[in-house]
């Protein structure tokens, strides 16, 4: 049955025009071919649906109008029972139908209406149910291809699938909203269970080279140094029938040196054979692990002043006496000392001075106040190790180094093996930060301490200047990394002061500080920056191993322990002067001087404004640092200096945090 005649559709709309909304709230009217139909609301909402009766009657048309929601029914035939028709109405969250613009006119306000009834969407609000749908669509489609895409890349390039072996062992995947992380199952690599183990020495290249190439692969090995291990020198010998180093061992069999690395390295066979040789357990015929805390054997020979200075030190009255209106502590007189002689070695006086003279040149004793060797008489002397400073000497332990003093020279070629052992195990590759906790605990820095004791008697007279220039440039740094190790670097401008002046070794019968090194011998006696006193007064017995001539290049040769000072580095007496003009030239090609073309500024290390005295004046201090530059700074300064404009220098700032 038809719900409306073709002729009455515009009775229908006209009727319709007072309803508030369409669907679901909504009233209307119809009108069959048979008459008048009464359209009463007797629908209520129950569970999202809507239920509409459809009788004969319209007399309660209008008074039952207010009744909250509306939906269509037609009856089958007159006279018939009343069909019921549900229609379910769309979700809560999704926005609400409405009816095509300009089939019903703007609803009136109803005065007969007992409740408010909820308004439809403005046009500039409504949703269009269809662009819903595409969206969601268009976004599942995107996301299914993205998924598809990611999965298709997975296979290689000739279709098949994809293999875990031929991919890295995690692959992430990435989507809009979305992260998925795929770790792969790879077989586990085979444990080696031998021992790598190489002979080495301190400034090797090749050695050097193994150590990267070991350390790059995270293969754990033993490195055995003979220049920290002398002995084991002999071992190298009997093992390998020379002593070339590096020697490469895979548990006790030879492997050979760089070049054998390196042979199997780039036929792709250093895997197998590492498999073959350090698959089993490491034999008791591999070489050694150095063990911590064991000297050397060696030969030490007795001074033969020795039982002298053992006899004196039990018989002479040492005491504190009243001398020039001071009193000095733990001292004896000349002629005390000189009697004693006679007495127990039944000699004469003379002999006696000769005796005492020979004991004061070998720094067993001391006048208290340095002015003389040895003289009979009323002059006080004490012992080295009763000597005010000592206690500030951190290479004295308890008492005076007896043995015979060794050559200053090779002593000073000791120090520069085992401290270059120490940073090529123990610093970064730029020698710009040192693990400072692992070189305490190191075998090598307990031999270095152990070396220091020796510097106690040794005679620096004999050393030449080239050598004198290295060995306190050597002894500097090494200083200074003691001196962090043990005191810690300080950060006040007081406590550095301290630092640098507390901190010092008896070197040759005479306490070295930071300070004295650098301003005494280094620079010739020199006050330091804001200082108006000179390290050695007049007299001073180290004034003849200061170095004639300040050369500049010594400030980029020497490490203060903080961020902003060089690297750490030593010195060969043969190659020590180019080897400063390497470090000056390391230091300014990095951090040490910069060039601002626009400002026509050039930036310039705090360094060279503390010792501004030995590097001359600013324009002589530019065209000094211009001989160390590389290609671009050098082409800059070059044209600053070279246009007749004025050039500003500025100095940056000092980093004084510890280089760790």
């Amino acid at each position: 049955m038809e719900l409306t005649s073709k002729g009455n559709h515009q009775a229908a709309a006209e009727k319709l025009a007072g309803a508030d909304e369409l669907l679901p709230n909504m009233e209307t009217g119809a009108k069959n071919c048979n008459g008048p139909a009464d359209v009463s609301d007797r629908g209520s909402q129950e569970d999202g649906f809507s239920e509409v009766v459809v009788g004969q009657e319209m007399d309660n048309r209008d008074d039952r109008r207010e009744e909250e929601t509306v939906a269509v029914g037609v009856p089958k035939a007159a006279g018939e029972q009343q069909q019921r028709i549900t229609v379910m109405q769309p979700h809560s969250l999704l926005p609400k139908p409405e009816a095509p613009r300009g089939f019903f006119t703007a609803p009136q306000p109803d005065d007969d209406a007992a409740m408010n009834r909820s308004q439809s969407l403005t046009d500039s609000l409504a949703v269009d149910m269809p662009a819903i749908g595409k969206y969601i669509r268009d976004r599942s489609n995107s996301f299914s291809a993205a998924i598809v895409r990611r999965l298709s890349s997975l296979k290689d390039g000739s279709g098949d699938e994809y293999e875990p072996d031929s991919k890295p062992d995690v692959t992430e995947i990435n989507l809009s909203g979305l992260k998925v992380i795929v770790k792969l199952k790879t077989e586990p690599e085979k444990e080696l269970k031998g021992r790598i183990s190489f002979f080495s020495k301190s400034g090797c290249r090749d050695c050097r080279a193994v150590r990267s190439f070991f350390r790059e692969r995270g293969l754990r090995f033993v490195e055995i140094n003979v220049d920290v291990y002398p002995l084991r020198e002999k071992e190298l010998v009997a093992r390998t029938g020379s002593s070339a180093v590096p020697a490469i061992f895979f548990n006790e069999k030879l492997l050979g040196g760089l070049v054998a690395l390196n042979s199997l390295r780039n036929c792709g066979l250093l895997e197998r054979r590492m498999e073959e040789m350090l698959g089993g357990k490491c034999p008791p015929e591999a070489p050694a692990v150095p063990v911590y805390g064991f000297d050397d054997p060696e030969e030490e020979a007795k001074d033969g002043a020795v039982a002298v200075v053992r006899v004196l030190r039990q018989r002479l009255p040492i005491q504190d006496r009243l001398m020039k209106m001071k009193i000095v502590k733990n001292c004896f007189a000349g002629a005390e000392m000189v009697e004693a002689l006679i007495h127990h070695f039944d000699c004469g006086r003379k002999k006696a001075i000769e005796i005492g003279r020979q004991l004061a040149k070998k720094h067993f004793i001391h006048h208290v106040f340095g002015e003389n060797d040895f003289e009979d008489g009323n002059h006080f002397y004490r012992f080295l190790e009763h000597e005010p400073f000592i206690p500030r000497c951190f290479n004295f332990r308890g008492s005076t180094n007896d043995n015979e003093p060794k050559s200053a020279a090779l002593i000073g070629l000791k120090i520069t093996k085992i401290m270059t052992a120490i940073l090529e195990s123990y610093a970064s590759d730029n020698r710009q930060h040192l693990d400072y906790a692992a070189i305490s605990k190191s075998e090598e820095f307990r031999r270095y301490v152990n070396l220091s004791q020796e510097l106690h008697r040794v005679d620096l007279t004999t050393l030449s200047q080239e050598e004198r220039l290295a060995f306190f440039l050597n002894l500097y740094n090494s200083m200074v990394i003691h001196a962090v190790i043990r005191v810690g670097l300080p950060g006040g401008i007081i406590d550095r002061r301290s630092f640098y002046s507390d901190f010092q070794y008896v070197v040759g019968g005479h306490p070295y500080s930071l300070t004295t090194i650098i301003n005494g011998i280094l620079r010739n006696n020199r006050r330091p920056p804001y200082s108006l006193v000179k390290p050695f007064s007049n007299g001073d017995p180290r004034l003849e191993l200061t170095l004639p001539k300040v050369n500049p290049l010594i400030h980029f040769g020497l490490c203060n322990g903080t961020r902003s000072s060089p690297p750490v580095r030593f010195f060969s007496p043969q190659g020590v002067v180019a080897e400063l003009r390497s470090a000056a030239r390391e230091f300014f090609q990095s951090d040490g001087m910069d060039v601002q073309l626009d400002r026509r500024t050039v930036k310039l290390t705090r360094i060279i404004k503390w010792y501004s005295s030995d590097f001359g004046q600013e324009k002589e201090i530019l065209r000094w640092v211009l001989n160390y530059l590389d290609a671009t700074k050098a082409g800059l300064l070059t044209h600053l200096l070279s246009d007749g404009g004025p050039v500003s220098i500025v100095y940056q700032d000092y980093d004084w945090s510890v280089n760790s």
